[in-house]
């Protein structure tokens, strides 16, 4: 078993960071031009990433499957990012939006890391500010803040249902810039379909373009992987259904060790599946959360329509089971309840698998607040309803549209029906302090990563970490590693290393267009997304996961066997590219399960049913689990694992208590 190094600086929690910049290697402006960056990935770790460090003088490369870099999918976040700013003066602050990142994770998070994050988050918002997001303010001009689930301060900045878009377009502008000034060589329509290793360390990776078909050989000292996450593995999640794990995967079977990948976040607050057609689940923002209220009806079966329930009849569960908390507790928390609803014959709508989300009592609220502002005295019901309804509009109004635009229902006047879906993942390849993988000079940032969620992640953190990772972490972390490169030259890509990994890539395109079976690729990737949603999704046990592994084995072994992809090797095939990434899928499936199978207690966003309260919540093994699962990818297909330890100095652990 490996020891893995985490390589987190000495001295005190708060002053680790601080430290670390002042005394981190440094690569002079006159070698920084001579060194070279690969960036795989252009949204919001990769976009801030690569402006960043062409900003600083290096030379960078930047590699996106889409056709340009506004349309990679952190453009699909919408609730908000945190930041300890505490405008609001309710309490927040450096220490607490690291405490409750650390609790909201179920403490399987590594402290170091998770302070850096808090430390950064305030710059984060100045810096966007300057690029000009447009962020929602309060009257006096102040920005303006909203909650989120797992915190009872304010520490969410938003740009109304659109903050991923808005801070997309901010990194955009900054990337297109350095772009425009030739510091950065930006390669649309190309994917990555392998990392070069010479020596032991990351040179360079091969790239696909996927408007010709040619494979390309790109040469880097450093390459960061900023590709997102696997949740696309479910086949219906909220992810864009472009996104994939092949550049984590390939780099994984390059050396990189893949952390926790058991770990998946499911977001309570999506439309419910409405039937096989569907190729992608819509979802509806953490921040509808702050004013609506979530129930079921108190009678089950119940096939009355919403606003035909009278209050006494409903049953608000989340304010009732978590009173401290109410409607805002973590993802993992509402997504089981909601669960645990429906599965007790309590769900609403025709398929009864979804639940509530009302905001008839917020929109009486802020009428009410409304006619008091405007000195209105005994104002009607009607006037209420509608000054209460421009409120929310202002707030919430796209996601409202979206809604009707979806299902046909006005959430003005009816309440929502969600139902939690796959999301997010907490797990990726493993990484140290300095963001790197175990294999040196290969990076990952962002939702690539482990680091920084735990085992679940609290809402609006995910913007909050791309931008941290990209803006203000690899810029200082990647000169340790380049200051011992500026004497190694440009590699050719005509040496032998490069042509290996090409020579490689090519026969597994080739053995996949070879198969010429009967099947097209989507048949495999639904019978995979229900095996991993009905057996490693929001709750799994031993006797599903083992029956799990070996049905994605036999999978595997029929998809390797019967797939059929059109078209040809060398040419625009939009077939060959899905086919390639769910070959990807269904390995890393398998090392879900595994690993969900080898973690004998629950916690955050992995579910154990023999491992729970006698109340239904995650019970956690701090003695024998409290650890990163990092697995290392053997030549025969298995997976070996290695621990890192989890210690926490700072922060006692406790059963996670949202009540």
């Amino acid at each position: 078993m490996t020891k893995l190094d985490a390589k987190i600086p000495e001295g005190a929690l708060a002053d680790k960071w601080t430290k670390y910049r002042s005394s981190v290697s440094l690569v002079n402006p006159a070698n920084k031009r001579s060194l070279e960056i690969i960036v795989v990935g252009s949204g919001l770790a990769g976009a801030s990433a690569a402006a960043s460090l062409a900003e600083l003088g290096y030379k960078v490369k930047v590699f996106c499957f889409q056709d340009s870099p506004r349309r990679a999918h952190s453009i699909a976040a919408q609730g908000g990012i945190n930041a300890a700013k505490n405008y609001q003066n309710d309490g927040d602050s450096v220490y607490r939006l690291f405490y409750d990142t650390i609790k909201g994770g179920d403490y399987r998070a590594r402290e170091a890391n998770v302070h850096r994050l808090a430390e950064v988050s305030g710059s984060i918002i100045d810096q966007c500010v300057a690029q000009g997001v447009p962020f929602a303010r309060e009257y006096g001009g102040l920005l303006s803040n909203r909650s989120f689930g797992g915190t009872q301060v304010q520490r969410t900045f938003y740009a109304a249902g659109q903050t991923g878009q808005q801070l997309l377009l901010g990194a955009y502008s900054a990337l297109q810039r350095q772009v425009g000034m030739g510091n950065v060589k930006m390669y649309t329509r190309h994917e990555m379909l392998d990392v070069v290793t010479i020596d032991g360390k990351a040179r360079g990776i091969i790239a696909r373009d996927s408007v010709s078909g040619a494979l390309e050989r790109h040469f880097g000292h450093a390459v960061l992987l900023c590709t997102g996450g696997y949740g696309n593995v479910f086949y219906l999640s909220t992810n864009a259904m472009g996104s994939n794990v092949t550049a984590a995967w390939k780099a994984h079977k390059k050396g990189a060790f893949f952390a926790n990948p058991c770990y998946t976040q499911i977001h309570p607050t999506c439309i419910p599946v409405s039937g096989d057609h569907q190729s992608k689940l819509t979802l509806m923002s953490e921040s509808l959360r702050n004013d609506g209220r979530i129930w079921v009806p108190k009678k089950q079966n119940d096939t009355r329509k919403a606003n035909e329930i009278p209050e006494d009849e409903r049953d608000y569960y989340l304010e009732r089971r978590y009173p401290a908390f109410g409607n805002l507790v973590p993802r993992d928390i509402a997504s089981r309840a909601a669960k645990e609803r429906c599965d007790a014959g309590y769900g609403v709508g025709t398929s009864k698998m979804a639940v509530y989300l009302d905001y008839a009592a917020a929109i009486i609220r802020y009428g009410k607040a409304e006619a008091n502002k405007n000195n209105m005295h005994n104002p009607s019901d009607e006037e209420i309803q509608a000054m209460g309804k421009a409120v929310v509009k202002e707030k919430y109004g796209n996601l409202f549209d979206m809604y009707k635009q979806i299902t046909g229902e006005d959430p003005y006047e009816v309440p929502m029906r969600i139902y939690p879906a796959v999301h997010y993942t907490m797990g990726g390849l493993w990484v140290d302090y300095n963001l790197m993988t175990t294999v040196p000079g290969l990076y990952a940032l962002g939702e690539a990563n482990f680091s920084d969620h735990g085992a679940n992640r609290l809402g609006a953190s995910a913007l909050m970490q791309g931008l941290a990772d990209g803006y203000f972490v690899i810029p200082y972390t990647i000169g340790a590693y380049l200051a011992s490169e500026i004497r190694t030259p440009a590699m050719s890509t005509d040496s032998e290393p490069f042509v290996a990994a090409e020579k490689e890539v090519r026969a597994q395109l080739e053995k996949l267009m070879n198969i010429k079976g009967t099947k097209p690729v989507d048949f495999f990737h639904k019978r995979l997304g229900k095996i991993m949603w009905d057996k490693c999704g929001m709750a799994r046990n031993e006797k599903g996961l083992k029956e799990a592994i070996k049905e994605i084995q036999e999978l595997q072994k029929e998809f390797w066997s019967d797939v059929r992809i059109p078209g040809e090797i060398d040419n625009l095939n939009p077939e060959l590219e899905k086919a390639a990434r769910v070959a990807d899928f269904l390995e890393l499936g398998e090392l879900m399960c595994i690993d969900a199978l080898n973690r004998n207690e629950s916690c955050g966003g992995h579910f154990r049913e023999e491992y729970q309260t006698e109340e239904g919540e995650a019970l956690r093994d701090d003695e024998n689990f409290a650890f990163v699962a990092a697995w290392e990818y053997q030549k025969d297909g298995k997976f070996e694992l290695h621990k890192e330890e989890l210690k926490y100095e700072n922060i006692k652990i406790a059963q996670r208590s949202y009540k």
